[in-house]
């Protein structure tokens, strides 16, 4: 049972660390206050105007952002909808959280280390400063804290909401998850003090989660290659992305369609044996900066038959200008 998205085991924990003297790190890969404002009377939600994202609600100045364009706007009164005034924050991010843990723990000194507290290198070398010199109990922090960092006196890691990215649409979420857990969860017991790793989780039974939790590179590899290789994903092939973006949504699909038979008949061919298209389709962000995405995914066999597919694909093909071409070899990410 949770108590304002914490569970009784962790703020026990953190009770105990107050006691001795210790550091403890709460982990939540989420900036801002809540992920979304929203209303309870007819269903509005902050949408970002120029994205298929949310406004995430940032209380701290007062501002609604979304963070894949920039586009901000100030917090609404009421509903711009209906007008209720009774408008709510769900969920939670690194601010709401950072507030949940100072009323809970009022004599404890929290510091919160993201993108918003440490905007330059000279912000982010004094919070270090302080947390090395002992002067913060608690730290929360999103995915900038748990990378490389030595604080030898945390002794107490609590990872909130540790499956967030299992959700992402991409063969690669196991993968960054097992390395987000695994890299918090070095963060604890880097001194001469035993560490301690609470895990609060959705999917307890997922094997990135439990091999993260166990340490275990090994299992989580045997798993994760094995579901690469049933669905046919690096590095059993190499990929090629086909990125479009472009205002009318119609033109596009047309050009895409185009493309997506030209690769089916390549496939065909006995030279290339082995290539695969999946779409077109929207992308998992489907518009960003007010502009519609689709993408275009080709699996091939060997780098040599894929390079030489996108360009035979692309070969004598003119789009119309409207249209932006993006060609990513092997991405590292499908968003």
């Amino acid at each position: 049972k949770l108590q304002d998205g914490l569970s009784a085991a962790l703020l026990a924990a953190l009770q105990v660390r107050l006691e001795r003297g210790e550091q403890s790190l709460v982990f939540l890969n989420r900036r801002g206050y809540a992920p979304v404002l929203a209303c309870p009377s007819c269903g509005w939600i902050s949408r970002c105007r120029r994205c298929a994202a949310n406004l995430v609600l940032h209380l701290a100045d007062r501002r609604l952002r979304c963070h894949h364009c920039g586009f901000e706007n100030g917090i609404p009164r009421a509903c711009p909808s209906c007008g209720n005034q009774d408008i709510h924050p769900f969920g939670r991010g690194t601010q709401r959280l950072e507030t949940t843990l100072q009323e809970r723990f009022p004599e404890a000194r929290i510091l919160r280390v993201d993108r918003d507290s440490a905007k330059s290198r000279k912000q982010w070398e004094a919070l270090a400063e302080k947390i090395h010199a002992g002067e913060a109990d608690i730290l929360v922090g999103t995915q900038m804290i748990s990378k490389g960092l030595d604080f030898p006196g945390v002794t107490l890691v609590g990872v909130v909401l540790a499956d967030i990215s299992l959700n992402v649409p991409d063969f690669r979420s196991a993968e960054r998850t097992f390395q987000q857990l695994t890299q918090v969860a070095g963060r604890s017991g880097r001194g001469e003090l035993p560490g301690q790793v609470i895990v609060q989780t959705y999917n307890p039974e997922h094997y990135a989660v439990k091999t993260a939790i166990a340490q275990d590179y090994e299992a989580f590899a045997v798993q994760e290659l094995d579901y690469r290789r049933r669905m046919n994903y690096p590095p059993f092939c190499r990929l090629g992305r086909l990125l479009w973006s472009a205002e009318p949504e119609e033109l596009m699909k047309d050009q895409m369609k185009l493309l997506a038979q030209k690769v089916l008949q390549l496939s065909a061919e006995k030279a290339f044996s082995g290539l695969d298209v999946l779409g077109p389709v929207p992308a998992p962000l489907p518009k960003l900066g007010g502009l519609l995405r689709y993408h275009l995914i080709l699996k091939a066999p060997d780098a040599a038959t894929l390079r030489t597919a996108i360009a035979l694909v692309l070969a004598g093909f003119k789009a119309p200008a409207a249209l932006r071409l993006q060609i990513d070899i092997d991405p590292v990410s499908l968003m």
